[in-house]
């Protein structure tokens, strides 16, 4: 499938445009494996991502858009290994400048020159993947603030992606699946391989499971970093009465970050889960579901408690199809997160909180559908507390027209968390936290080869510190007047995108898209809602008009007309 696409860009006051070309090609090798292979692929029109005002100590995830990525990829998501986001991903390096430099051109995306795909499953069950990428070198240009002469950098490397995944099914229900995933950069970067075992062994009515698996990952940056994890599990998923219990572990060398994704390590956590399933309609209810676990987790080098939880909840569905349900939660011995001082060795005491919510989901079926949920924690703290809702509305005007509306605030009062560091103390402060999202989606089929669809999201974020302690070594915190920082902030983000989509042969599409996109952060808060906006549409504003064709060609067919024609 060749496609071409162009792009005509307007940001800050400058309109730039450029011309693109490639090619997807998908072929079936037998009647259980196919190729898919991606040419100076072109993800352009791909949709935008969700960003938020990150203040946790980890990366934001970000669900992938890609569709070369997200198309008969069930193989490769064993074993977590692989984050497709990875490739074409963020450069791996930022530049080294000097007092008297700056950096005035940075990538903000690594370029994928091309990728390929193998998965399938062989009659005797043995499924097999393989995904191998390459991306280009990406330089940075850095400028001499006194002679404003420039140079380069390079921050990511020519880098090949690869993922092998064998996964043998057998006695219908079992399996047993051997994943790895290696990144390798040419040059003085750091390479990454990482290796998964993994099992699933059901008896023959398949009522229950044993389950786990032993990962490794390997990081060679002047040494090799070894780090590990392991899961063990038994259970019961069938019938109405069900449980599991498993343990697991992450040691705090585990790291598979330049092909995978790892937040939290050098923990141990131990859960056990029993649930309730009516498995035949009462007079009043299709379904009831009824759910209660137990958590605990410690860390793993030194065996600090960190948490132990206790959480049920429920879901019901009554006749007229409506769904509801609720649950609790809370923590009866508080908690000592391990991760929120931003240093390996620390932790900060957290109160216990008790976590109550409710929701509801009206009947799918009909023309308007609505969803709403109500969630609220309370902490043994004085003032502390954190609501959370969200809006979710349908309508489904006719067979040709839908749209969507949802909203989502979530309100944060003194809650406590890093505010900064020095070389003598960890700073944490009490702050308030308002955030608000609110998207609109819509999509208008024409007719059965033409439709247009919108997505709007708007996402706003204030933070406001009313104090600062300096961090204890038992993990308490006590009033300090010495950190002055301004660590106040509002973010926001907007984002609309408009696309008209035109299949004009089999397997063939056109698509033109208007994207519009802001983005701000500002080292103030509490702005009124005007000011916020008028301070939001005063930033730069990216306009981008882009049209995309594929074209699909039938390999079988353009041979016979190869044929005809000669």
């Amino acid at each position: 499938m060749p496609y071409i696409s162009t792009y005509v860009n307007n940001f800050a006051g400058k309109t730039t445009g450029n011309f693109n070309g490639g090619m997807d090609l998908k072929y079936g090798i037998n009647d259980a494996f196919t190729l898919d292979v991606t040419l100076i692929p072109d993800f352009g029109q791909a949709s935008f991502d969700n960003t938020i005002l990150n203040l946790t100590p980890f990366e934001q995830q970000f669900s992938e858009q890609r569709s070369f990525f997200t198309e008969g990829t069930e193989l490769f998501s064993k074993g977590d290994l692989f984050y497709s986001r990875r490739v074409g991903g963020n450069p791996s390096r930022y530049p080294n400048v000097s007092e008297n430099e700056t950096v005035s051109e940075y990538p903000s995306k690594v370029k994928l020159f091309n990728a390929f795909k193998i998965s399938g499953r062989t009659k005797k069950g043995l499924g097999i993947g393989i995904f191998n990428g390459v991306t280009e070198k990406m330089e940075a240009t850095i400028t001499d603030n006194n002679s404003g002469a420039t140079r380069k950098e390079v921050v990511e490397p020519w880098t090949n992606y690869n993922v092998l995944v064998f996964d043998q099914r057998f006695h219908e229900n079992s399996s047993v699946t051997l994943v790895n995933t290696n990144t390798t950069r040419t040059g003085d970067f750091r390479d990454a391989n990482a290796t998964g075992l993994l099992w699933n062994i059901s008896n023959k009515a398949n009522t229950y499971s044993y389950y786990g698996n032993i990962k490794g990952s390997w990081v060679m940056d002047d040494g090799t970093k070894f780090g590990s994890r392991g899961t063990v599990g038994v259970g019961k998923f069938s019938g109405q009465n069900r449980f599991e219990l498993l343990a697991n572990y992450v040691n705090k060398d585990w790291d598979i970050n330049d092909l995978g994704f790892s937040t939290s390590t050098n923990y141990a956590s131990y859960r056990g889960w029993y649930g309730y399933r009516a498995l035949k309609p009462t007079k009043k209810f299709n379904n009831i579901f009824l759910n209660f676990n137990l958590n605990y987790d410690h860390r793993l080098d030194n065996f600090l408690y960190s948490n132990f939880r206790f959480n049920h909840n429920n879901q019901f569905t009554n006749k007229n199809f409506e769904s509801f349900g609720g649950g609790i939660e809370f923590t009866p011995f508080g908690e000592n997160d391990i991760y929120e001082p931003r240093t390996f060795t620390r932790h900060l005491k957290v109160p216990g909180y008790f976590d109550s919510w409710i929701w509801f989901e009206s009947d799918s079926r009909k023309k308007l559908q609505f969803n709403v949920n109500f969630d609220y924690y309370a902490y043994d703290s004085k003032a502390r507390n954190k609501v959370s809702t969200s809006l979710y509305l349908r309508y489904r005007a006719t067979d040709q027209l839908n749209l969507v509306w949802q909203f989502n605030p979530v309100f944060s009062n003194n809650e406590i968390g890093f505010a900064g560091k020095d070389s003598n103390n960890i700073y944490m402060g009490r702050r308030q936290r308002n955030t608000y999202e609110n998207s609109i989606s819509g999509k208008y089929t024409l007719n059965n080869k033409m439709a247009l669809s919108l997505a709007f999201r708007h996402y706003f974020s204030d933070v406001t510190y009313k104090q600062f302690y300096s961090l204890n070594t038992d993990g308490s915190i006590n009033p300090d007047t010495n950190f002055t920082k301004n660590t106040n902030g509002t973010f926001n983000s907007w984002n609309v995108d408009l696309r008209y989509s035109w299949w004009f042969a089999p397997g063939s599409q056109l698509t033109l898209l208007y994207r519009n996109a802001i983005q701000n952060y500002l080292d103030t808060s509490r702005m009124t809602v005007t000011n916020n906006f008028e301070t939001l549409f005063d930033e730069p504003m990216v306009n981008n008009l882009s049209l995309k064709v594929t074209y699909f060609i039938d390999y079988n067919r353009a041979k016979h007309w190869f044929k005809k024609g000669s």
